[in-house]
């Protein structure tokens, strides 16, 4: 089996709250979003360099996420977030991302799957393409 480090370069540890806790004593499946959220954003801080130029008139918006659940996650999990870009298309991002639970020696995946972003104009409220500098930095980052 491939390690993950080998196949995502982007890790975000995540830290599970108490509010994220439900009856049943595990992480409620609704907080994976915020999760995967937390990472996504990460990513295109870090990887696009997106910390300064996040904007109300061009972004990134959300138009899919899937998640196969493969495991319940504990208060006291220690828990990450792998992310890394699968596909740039001409105007989204495809991005792949699991959930892991540190056990000992390994990573257990307690979640996978994928989100697809668009590129989007808000002023003109319409689809537009991935800008030439957000696919090098992705590219580079992701082919490095």
């Amino acid at each position: 089996m491939e390690k993950l480090q080998n196949k995502f370069k982007h890790k975000l540890p995540i830290q599970i709250r108490f509010k994220d806790i439900d009856r049943m004593g595990h992480v409620n499946n609704a907080n994976f979003l915020t999760y995967i959220e937390l990472a996504r954003v990460k990513y295109f801080e870090e990887v696009v360099r997106m910390d300064k130029k996040w904007s109300p008139e061009v972004g990134i918006i959300l138009a899919r996420i899937e998640i196969d659940y493969k495991a319940p996650v504990f208060l006291h999990d220690n828990i990450s977030v792998y992310t890394r870009c699968s596909r740039i298309g001409t105007k989204s991002i495809t991005l792949e991302w699991q959930v892991v639970r540190q056990q000992q020696e390994h990573e257990e995946t307690v979640a996978e799957g994928i989100a697809v972003l668009v590129c989007y104009d808000y002023k003109h409220e319409k689809t537009i393409p991935v800008p030439e500098e957000h696919r090098k930095a992705i590219e580079q980052f992701e082919n490095a």
